[in-house]
């Protein structure tokens, strides 16, 4: 796969160079997507120092997450936490009384993941307009503005990796606002986001990149549904929270910045601060 990053232990790593934007191309080894860097091995670092010069790691995770699971060190390379949301953010009266055992589940390092994805759909916490939370609340706002910045400030011939824990939700929509600034079309903007469908495809739930799904991994997804005992209409929820992404997910926040800024461009500039003068200097640099 042509986008791909080879980092050992890391899932979903990626990046955004090679793909076409403003007549141009974005160039490699610039831009680095990912899911959480826990696990990465030495080789791995040594690969971002290196091959990539690394310069700085925005990390998007929430507060719990980031103690739960902290990234490595990285020797010459600025870490940035930029939670895009964290719990206290959520209405907790608009979900059930569950959501405090969620909470500790989330903060406790030996919780099964499959656990945590059955409490979250009982809860009601994600659904089809997780992003839009993420878009529109300030915290997501100063975060994503906190992105460009490091992305303004990096050095000549240096790289950023951001992630979250997947690489696919909150990394998605840094990864979605960063393409548009740096004027790509919408079709590679849902190209890249539907890459993930294709990294994760060993994971059990994980459906095809043309968003249909497998119908031997459905059935094996619904045999896991039924063994937790969701009502099958979640499936599509299950199957998000298990490392798929799905259209509808980016086309409710593309939605919501029309909505409210009139554009994917009014939300960069109004929200952002990325007006026509950034996106300009953002694409003088960083397209060839």
């Amino acid at each position: 796969m042509k986008q791909e990053i080879i980092l050992p232990g890391v899932r979903n790593a990626r990046e955004l160079g090679g793909y076409p934007a403003a007549g141009k191309t974005i160039r490699k080894g610039v831009f680095i997507r990912s899911g959480a860097l826990k696990q990465i091995s030495e080789e791995g670092i040594e690969r971002l120092q290196k091959v990539y010069r690394l310069q700085t790691v925005v990390d998007f995770r929430m507060s719990m997450e980031r103690e739960k699971l902290p990234d490595p060190v990285i020797p010459d390379c600025e870490s940035i936490p930029l939670p895009v949301i964290e719990v206290e953010d959520y209405p907790v009266e608009k979900y059930s009384k569950e959501f405090p055992e969620l909470i500790k589940m989330l903060s406790d390092p030996k919780t099964d993941r499959m656990a945590i994805s059955q409490k979250v759909i009982e809860t009601g916490l994600v659904d089809d307009r997780m992003y839009v939370g993420f878009l529109m609340g300030d915290r997501g706002m100063r975060a994503f503005r906190a992105f460009f910045q490091a992305v303004l400030s990096l050095e000549e011939g240096r790289a950023l990796l951001w992630h979250c824990s997947d690489g696919k939700d909150r990394a998605g929509c840094a990864a979605m606002l960063l393409l548009y600034a740096l004027g790509a079309s919408e079709e590679t903007v849902y190209q890249d986001y539907l890459l993930t469908n294709e990294y994760n495809e060993d994971v059990l739930e994980a459906y095809l990149l043309t968003n249909e799904y497998n119908e031997d991994v459905l059935e094996a997804a619904r045999k896991k549904v039924e063994a937790i005992h969701l009502p099958p209409d979640k499936l599509d929820l299950f199957l998000i929270l298990s490392g798929c992404v799905s259209r509808l997910y980016l086309e409710n926040a593309q939605k919501a910045m029309t909505e409210h800024f009139g554009s994917v461009e009014g939300y960069l500039s109004g929200a952002l601060g990325i007006g026509e003068t950034e996106r300009d200097l953002l694409r003088s640099r960083f397209l060839e």
